[in-house]
């Protein structure tokens, strides 16, 4: 009996840690699609040139795919959160990519609350 508990609960610190491990990759992620939304605002308004936007893109694509890559729980909600951010168009509205990035950051100020 006593050994069933000693797994269950280096089951239940195992599952913890996991998504505490990912607070980081949470984080990231999110700050790149703030980051997203602000460089298409940005372009909206005539502010940026084309080369620097692509560039731009290409790279906060990259930061968030290592993200969702980095994660310990490929199927948690804010994997498929950081999935769908990247399914997003290059030109996607910024107020599109402010969803994902507000939706990622009430995950984060869950896991940082918990």
């Amino acid at each position: 009996m006593a050994r069933k508990l000693l797994l269950l609960a280096l089951l239940l610190a195992g599952c913890s840690k996991g998504a505490e491990a990912d607070l980081q990759y949470i984080g990231e992620a999110r700050s790149a699609a703030a980051e997203w939304a602000l460089i298409n605002e940005q372009a909206n308004e005539g502010k940026l040139n084309a080369t620097y936007v692509a560039s731009m893109h290409e790279w906060l694509r990259e930061d968030i795919h290592a993200s969702l890559k980095g994660l310990s729980q490929p199927d948690a909600p804010y994997a498929r959160e950081m999935a769908a951010l990247l399914q997003q168009p290059d030109n996607a509205s910024p107020q599109a990519l402010r969803a994902h990035s507000d939706k990622l950051k009430q995950i984060e100020d869950s896991f940082e609350s918990a």
